[in-house]
């Protein structure tokens, strides 16, 4: 059966498209941000290493901020903090500046998200996976404007950081006309349950996390840089053409649930990886700019319902504590966010980004091993109950 998509939902989900488009914008961006700032692939990659400290502070502050506030202000301090990192960054462009922006940025953002999380985890039940990957393909049209609206900036004359600046007053009206509108709270009891030791079990499906996350930022940073290596395009046609990879994440966000509605969480995981990794096959191995538009398209169907999923995971195996199994995926997505684009850019400089995206498939099967090693135990409607 089909969620309905109330007021709650649809905040939620808007809250992740303001996110996904500053997201959009600056991840494939790279190669114009490392051109403007005369950087090497190692130092461009410092700005995901910066994202990925953050979203480490913000798992580590998580269960915190959700007993202290609930999860709904949670979300939306998130979103006040993301846009005064935003703002940052669009109005100072020294590369000392950035990154310290970016930091803050990055922290506002992995509150965002993983209050997305809990929040339709808590406000939909059994239907959780579903909700949680229907708002995030609402977020994708978010990542994909975010990424034609710098591309098609990035060829005028004026600079491509001002197609960001949209963030701050839609953030705004959003918070404005839906402040009160997410729905039920955490309650006092419940957030107090939420710390302790997790499972054996939790810690290896969360190396499956790290590696899922760091295959996805690995393809979000350098996919515009291993295009302009291979078909020997501009850095502002690059970008552009990863909207290709927006609208494959947005496709399977949407339609992913509804395609493997019949199958169990761990086998839609490893169908959604398979199609990333004959994705990456053909988006590595092209030098024809149409066929890596396909592949960056198939790459981003299968990576799209790979966080929301696997996130269901980690609850399913955090007893009965979906906010501390939340923060501590956040400190996976740190270590992922932080460590795969800047480790990929380090290679690249040293054997070339071709060579070095070779390290994308590896992760993928990193994480469907994990998969096989520690399958899941609980449904989604026991799951829902723990919530």
């Amino acid at each position: 059966m089909s969620i309905t998509r109330d007021r709650a939902f649809w905040t939620i989900a808007l809250q992740i498209s303001a996110v996904n488009f500053f997201m959009g914008g600056f991840g494939p961006a790279q190669p114009l941000l490392r051109a403007e700032q005369h950087t090497s692939l190692a130092i461009a990659g410092l700005h995901g290493t910066a994202l990925g400290v953050a979203a480490i502070f913000a798992g580590m502050a998580a269960p915190k901020l959700v007993h202290t506030f609930g999860r709904s202000l949670t979300a939306w301090l998130g979103l006040a903090i993301f846009c005064l990192g935003g703002l940052g960054f669009i109005f100072a462009p020294p590369v000392q500046i950035t990154l310290l922006a970016i930091l803050i940025c990055g922290f506002g953002i992995s509150v965002v998200i993983n209050s997305m999380v809990t929040q339709l985890s808590q406000h939909f039940g059994e239907k959780a996976g579903q909700a949680v990957s229907q708002a995030a393909g609402i977020g994708s049209v978010g990542y994909v404007l975010g990424t034609l609206t710098v591309g098609s900036i990035a060829n005028t004359s004026l600079s491509w950081r001002l197609g960001l600046v949209i963030i701050a007053p839609f953030s705004l009206v959003l918070y404005l006309l839906n402040r009160n509108k997410v729905g039920a709270e955490l309650d006092i009891e419940t957030a107090r349950q939420q710390g302790g030791s997790l499972s054996s079990k939790f810690w290896f499906a969360w190396i499956g996390f790290v590696a899922c996350i760091s295959s996805e930022f690995a393809t979000t940073f350098w996919s515009a840089a291993l295009l302009r290596d291979r078909s020997g395009s501009s850095a502002a046609i690059s970008t552009i053409c990863v909207v290709a990879f927006g609208v494959g994440m947005g496709t399977g966000r949407w339609f992913g649930p509804r395609w493997l509605r019949k199958i169990e969480l761990d086998r839609q995981i490893k169908a959604m990886m398979i199609v990333q990794l004959i994705g990456f096959s053909v988006l590595w191995s092209s030098h024809v700019l149409w066929i890596s538009l396909l592949a960056l398209f198939a790459n981003g169907i299968g990576l799209a319902m790979q966080f929301g999923l696997i996130s269901l995971r980690l609850i399913g195996f955090s007893g009965g504590r979906p906010d501390l199994a939340i923060g501590r995926s956040s400190l996976g997505a740190g270590i992922a966010i932080g460590g795969a684009p800047f480790l990929l850019g380090l290679v690249g400089d040293h054997l070339g980004i071709s060579r070095a995206y070779l390290m994308v498939p590896l992760l993928v099967i990193i994480s469907m091993g994990m998969i096989f090693l520690v399958p899941s135990e609980s449904t989604s409607e026991k799951m829902s109950h723990e919530l």
